[in-house]
């Protein structure tokens, strides 16, 4: 499946709903520390629901770690400053979907990182400064999980 990276993620309710994200999808959720929160934090727990157990995460003590853990994958950063759309990526088991803090979005030092292999944007209405970082994660996970028809996805209701 895709790993989903949260670069020093700052709001715990956002990472607890991308720890019921990478449950309920297959991917590997990685965070990069120093996190805004504890692991245990009530409001992570709470907006995780009982997806805890089932989700794959790793807590990375930097982003060094994370490369050794990930790559050779691709890794795809999100930025609101990109220039190439993200559904215009044909996506590939592994790849890796990396996204910045919530007040800031991932720093000037990570974007250029010879690591990256590409920066990507999902497309909103000018003016407006970034989405939730929950809800970018998904609209990206997902568009890669489409490109390969849900593969693993119970697709017919009642399904098992």
């Amino acid at each position: 499946m895709f790993n989903i990276v949260f670069v020093e993620p700052c709001i715990p309710p956002n990472t607890g709903n991308a720890i019921r994200l990478a449950a309920i999808t297959g991917c590997h959720l990685h965070l990069v520390e120093p996190l805004g929160f504890t692991m245990t934090d009530a409001q992570v727990r709470r907006a995780g629901l009982d997806y805890h157990d089932m989700a794959t995460v790793t807590v990375h003590p930097n982003l060094e770690h994370l490369w050794d853990t990930v790559l050779p994958a691709r890794v795809f950063a999100f930025s609101s400053h990109a220039r190439t759309i993200f559904t215009d990526i044909a996506y590939v088991p592994g790849d890796v979907l990396m996204f910045g803090p919530e007040p800031t979005g991932l720093s000037e030092e990570v974007l250029a990182d010879p690591h990256v292999t590409d920066q990507l944007r999902i497309p909103m209405l000018a003016g407006r400064r970034s989405l939730n970082l929950a809800n970018s994660a998904s609209i990206a996970c997902y568009e890669a999980w489409r490109q390969h028809g849900f593969a693993g996805a119970a697709l017919s209701v009642g399904a098992e």
